[in-house]
């Protein structure tokens, strides 16, 4: 506590960000989108949001507003757009954009390898699109029953043990000064953003389209793909992940579930394990 405390002259924009995420996961989108703006007026004061990025963002969620009201080839062009749009915003390449840095190269314990943390402002912007472009973004599905979950939740507790097995991981309890902040950010700002894209749109619309096999596989692999950056280990591990995830979310048809454990995953590596790898 004392960490976050001492970090908030720094991150106190970021908490109104947080809170507008949590408010739009619940629901409440006026509430959400009014935080929002908020945190962009902020971030803009503080230099963290040019102004030509912020009219970027804000052309960004007008034009997700529009896409429900798309059809025929025009819907699918649409789509196209909000895709290439969220893996930017996730990929951190609008420019103008001030992501906070706020580790820099810690461990997280003396075996693991140096670490840092950004709060982004730019990967969250996915969640707050997908609410206006998908408005069955957080509408509970029809659930394919309990063996779906009880496949998922085994195959998500095989995977840190597996990486222990193959050299990829290494045991090291501990709980980092840090680990407050992280967990917010990890839940809100990664987490929420990455079911919401993977998840609750990729796979769920995927599977409307060419079944539940189709949309779980195709959104399990592009989540490995979007890892391919920390190397073909990383990747093969985070699309294992994005199907324990992705039949959590088709077991119980609620988006909650996923995003808990993607969540749940990550918190357990940093509290059992070497993080984010051995030294």
């Amino acid at each position: 506590m004392s960490f976050v405390l001492s970090t908030l002259p720094q991150t106190w924009p970021w908490l109104i960000l947080m809170a507008a995420l949590a408010a739009g996961w619940a629901g409440n989108r006026g509430l959400a989108f009014a935080m929002l703006a908020a945190f962009a007026g902020a971030a803009v004061a503080l230099g963290h949001l040019t102004p030509l990025a912020l009219t970027a963002l804000a052309a960004g969620l007008l034009f997700a507003a529009f896409i429900p009201r798309t059809r025929g080839p025009a819907a699918l062009i649409a789509h196209a757009v909000l895709v290439l749009w969220s893996l930017a915003l996730g990929a951190h390449l609008l420019p103008g954009v001030q992501n906070l840095l706020i580790l820099d190269q810690v461990q997280a314990g003396p075996a693991s390898a140096p670490y840092s943390l950004h709060l982004n402002l730019d990967k969250p912007l996915v969640f707050f699109s997908l609410l206006l472009a998908w408005p069955v973004l957080l509408q509970r599905n029809a659930p394919a029953g309990k063996h779906a979950l009880a496949a998922g939740l085994l195959l998500l507790a095989a995977l840190l043990p597996l990486a222990l097995l193959t050299g990829a991981l290494r045991l090291e309890p501990g709980l980092p000064e840090w680990a407050l902040l992280w967990m917010a950010s990890n839940l809100l700002l990664t987490c929420l953003a990455e079911e919401a894209f993977f998840r609750g749109y990729l796979q769920q619309g995927l599977s409307r389209r060419f079944g539940p096999a189709a949309g779980i596989a195709a959104a399990s692999l592009l989540f490995g793909l979007a890892h391919i950056g920390a190397g073909p280990a990383v990747a093969a591990f985070a699309a294992l992940l994005g199907l324990a995830c992705g039949l959590g979310y088709w077991g119980t048809g609620r988006f909650y579930v996923p995003v808990l454990m993607h969540f749940a995953f990550n918190l357990i590596h940093l509290l059992l394990f070497t993080y984010p790898g051995p030294a």
